[in-house]
């Protein structure tokens, strides 16, 4: 991990994405794209073209000032910290600076606290996590460290995750964390028998790696839900971050039926890492 870029909107979840920035980047020796969207509203059409640019200069300058005043934080001492305003509100533009810089990660705070609706679907972070192609890290919480230690990997085993799943295990490879790989088995017609989800599992990490020694990593759990038995697991487990996978622009859950991966978003105190598939 060397590039981290961060979108700011000077809210105090942003400011937890900041910090566990910081400590990541001081772990890693990584620098840090701090990324603020200037949202300038579109003038009237009677405003001259003169006006208008006064009008965006005036407040370019001011966010410029509002945005060096809030990464003035005694955690970002002697870090390589690269400020950047973009003048349109356009989220896919996040991915853009993230592919133009080359950046590693995405970390992005969110408070998903008050109800599904009203935190992910239609919000700032869910619009991110749509269009990166990068992974994404969403932080609930100002997180005390970043020694990640156990981390659960959902799966449902698709042929489709493969190449996800592939970057998902690199990118997971330098927090040196245990990786628990769960599958969670649901009452429906989809339900496996023991004998069926190893079979399923062997298949799937020798598409992966070409071998099955992750297997020993391996977890089945039953549950009336996807998010219920992810939730239930890292709790078990004393999981201190969980990884999922998402299909992008055709909505976030896809290893799953159903909104899982805002379900856990929203559910869940622990930060949350995204994959696009």
């Amino acid at each position: 991990m060397k590039k981290i870029i961060v979108p700011i909107d000077f809210s105090t979840h942003s400011e937890y994405a900041l910090k566990t920035a910081a400590s990541l980047a001081k772990k890693y020796n990584a620098s840090i794209y701090a990324l603020h969207m200037l949202d300038i509203q579109e003038v009237s059409l009677t405003e001259s073209e003169v006006y208008q640019q006064e009008k965006a200069v005036f407040f370019l300058k001011l966010a410029e000032k509002k945005f060096n005043n809030f990464l003035n934080k005694p955690y970002l001492e002697d870090l390589n910290v690269v400020p950047i305003i973009k003048h349109y509100k356009v989220f896919s533009e996040v991915n853009a600076v993230a592919k133009e810089v080359d950046a590693d990660i995405i970390i992005m705070g969110s408070q998903g606290t008050s109800g599904l609706k009203e935190f992910f679907v239609g919000s700032n972070t869910e619009k991110v996590v749509r269009y990166a192609e990068v992974p994404v890290l969403v932080i609930k919480n100002e997180m005390q460290n970043t020694d990640f230690k156990d981390i659960v990997v959902a799966t449902d085993f698709s042929e489709e995750s493969i190449p996800a799943f592939q970057k998902l295990l690199k990118t997971l490879d330098f927090l040196n964390a245990r990786k628990h790989i769960l599958y969670v088995n649901l009452p429906n017609e989809d339900f496996k028998t023991t004998p069926e989800m190893e079979t399923m599992a062997n298949e799937f990490l020798m598409k992966v790696e070409g071998n099955t020694d992750r297997m020993i990593n391996m977890n089945y759990v039953c549950d009336r839900s996807a998010e219920k038995g992810i939730l239930s697991f890292s709790n078990a487990v004393g999981a201190d971050l969980i990884s999922v996978i998402t299909h992008g622009r055709k909505g976030l859950s896809h290893i799953f039926a159903g909104s899982i991966a805002e379900d856990i978003t929203n559910h869940s105190a622990l930060p949350i890492m995204t994959f696009k598939i």
